[in-house]
């Protein structure tokens, strides 16, 4: 009875401790899933203390490469003067789920940092869009049901393009799953993070060079992945290599959108 008392204890803290680690979601069975956001940014010390004391994120630091890790994702840091805001950008923003929104607002606001928007989401919640040093767009959404206080949830594209179409590429190049996210029709889902896909009042441009630089995927056997998008037709700005000083292999390709896209294998040891 002991035994078995300890065990089922010792399964219950693993179930409660694995999300609050900040792994990476488990990949789908193309061997992908969503990796990380990358950023261009001139202080990364003040994005490090941003995002470990509003969302408790775990920094990480592998040779060169800064970046902080949560629920579902990674946000790395380049140091850089970025070209613009992600707002004119395909890659608009990007969004977490939050299981106490006003106590987020709260927070955010004390420390300076400005609330754009509080509003229903598109699946009913309470919603808002925060904006961080350099431009940053960041989206939350309330899910009291959330077993981690910060889980990431969402990026969004917005263009100008055909969604459907845009979005159908990430479909068959990723193997993820097409749905509806409450009211938005166009979305996909990736293992641990939705692409929301929506409308653009004006036109939109590429994302390299701007605050978000580029999303990324992550995947199982990324070599082999590599060769069967070339196999495609798929052309890469950058092909695959290892670079043992991160801890990664990459690679890079460009969405129909200019969405940049950094592939990688090895995130999911971080």
């Amino acid at each position: 009875m002991i035994i078995r008392l300890l065990t089922a204890a010792l399964v219950l803290s693993v179930t409660i401790a694995g999300p609050a680690h900040a792994q990476l979601a488990p990949p789908n069975a193309a061997g992908v899933t969503y990796g990380h956001v990358h950023l261009n940014v001139k202080d990364i010390e003040l994005q490090k203390k941003l995002w470990v004391e509003h969302f408790g994120a775990v920094v990480v630091q592998k040779g060169p490469l800064t970046a902080v890790k949560l629920p579902n994702m990674l946000i790395a840091f380049r140091q850089a003067d970025a070209t613009g805001p992600s707002e004119g950008t395909v890659m608009d923003h990007f969004g977490f789920k939050v299981r106490d929104i006003a106590a987020i607002l709260k927070k955010w606001r004390a420390a300076g940092y400005e609330v754009t928007r509080e509003f229903t989401g598109a699946e009913g919640f309470p919603n808002a869009y925060l904006i961080g040093p350099e431009h940053i767009k960041i989206e939350v959404q309330e899910d009291k049901t959330l077993p981690v206080p910060v889980s990431g949830y969402h990026i969004h594209f917005i263009l100008d393009g055909d969604l459907a179409k845009l979005r159908d590429w990430y479909v068959d190049t990723f193997s993820l799953v097409a749905r509806q996210r409450g009211t938005i029709p166009i979305t996909a889902d990736a293992p641990g993070m939705n692409l929301s896909f929506q409308k653009a009042t004006a036109p939109t441009v590429g994302t390299k060079g701007r605050t978000i630089d580029h999303i990324g995927f992550e995947i199982t056997n990324l070599e082999a992945f590599c060769r069967k998008l070339e196999a495609r037709g798929v052309k890469f700005d950058i092909p695959f290599r290892e670079v043992p000083a991160i801890g990664l292999k990459i690679a890079y390709i460009t969405d129909p959108s200019g969405v940049y896209i950094e592939l990688t294998e090895g995130y999911d040891k971080y």
